[in-house]
């Protein structure tokens, strides 16, 4: 799938025909419901990104959508899945995020989109955590720009947010919850917020480095070790 950028420029415009498409295929007797999950929602809610290159979503209408989906890709020429549910599958996923998310926007008076924001993001990048994405960086730019809003969040908040989807905290590893420790104690993230999102690039360079070398072997079982490896690789090289 080739790298298409989301902004938050571009978002509605998509969501915008997308809502037009599904209109016109049939879907104006089922209103459809979208609510955007990760990346697309930081970019609805938050300033501190620029782009995504995912847009996963809890999608809930007729068969038509998928029709619309297909057609807005193929007319915009956006990659296959541009718009897709296959976050469920992962281990962020819970479907107790329906009640949790926001009122976003409608959309030509048939498509509804929902995120979800705040303490709830929060909880969600949490258990991700993944040092190849935007993850760790996602949870310090969200406590950042809250901060700057004058709406801190608190670790009640998320401790709450966290129980509330997944029941407890062990879903979280003691790594992510010592960032979110540290980050709540800063007056000022800007420069945990740049070490942390340069470590995810260089992540992402090492891993498809690897990929390129051992094609077929990273999987997710194995990818925090291989990383690790890689890295000391890389600091006894520049030494």
């Amino acid at each position: 799938m080739s790298e298409f950028p989301f902004t938050s420029e571009n978002i509605d415009f998509y969501l915008r025909e997308l809502a037009k498409a599904y209109k016109k295929m049939g879907g104006k007797g089922t209103p459809a419901e979208i609510i955007l999950i990760g990346g697309a929602a930081i970019l609805t809610n938050y300033g501190f990104r620029e782009m995504t290159y995912d847009m996963d979503a809890i999608i809930t209408a007729s068969s038509a959508m998928d029709d619309a989906i297909r057609q807005v890709g193929d007319a915009y020429q956006l990659p296959v899945g541009w718009l897709n549910a296959d976050f469920r599958k992962t281990k962020s996923y819970t479907p107790k995020l329906i009640r949790f998310s926001r009122y976003y926007k409608t959309f030509s008076g048939i498509l509804s989109v929902r995120t979800i924001t705040g303490e709830y993001l929060v909880a969600m990048k949490m258990v991700s955590a993944r040092q190849y994405k935007n993850d760790l960086s996602d949870i310090v730019g969200m406590i950042g720009e809250h901060q700057r809003r004058g709406l801190p969040l608190s670790y009640t908040q998320i401790d709450q947010a966290v129980n509330e989807l997944y029941g407890s905290w062990d879903v979280i590893d003691a790594d992510t919850r010592q960032l979110l420790e540290k980050v709540l104690s800063l007056p000022d993230v800007s420069a945990v917020y740049e070490e942390y999102r340069n470590a995810e690039i260089e992540a992402k360079d090492l891993l498809a480095d690897f990929e390129k070398k051992y094609p077929n072997v990273l999987q997710e079982s194995n990818l925090k070790d291989i990383l690790a490896k890689a890295r000391r690789k890389k600091q006894e090289e520049t030494r």
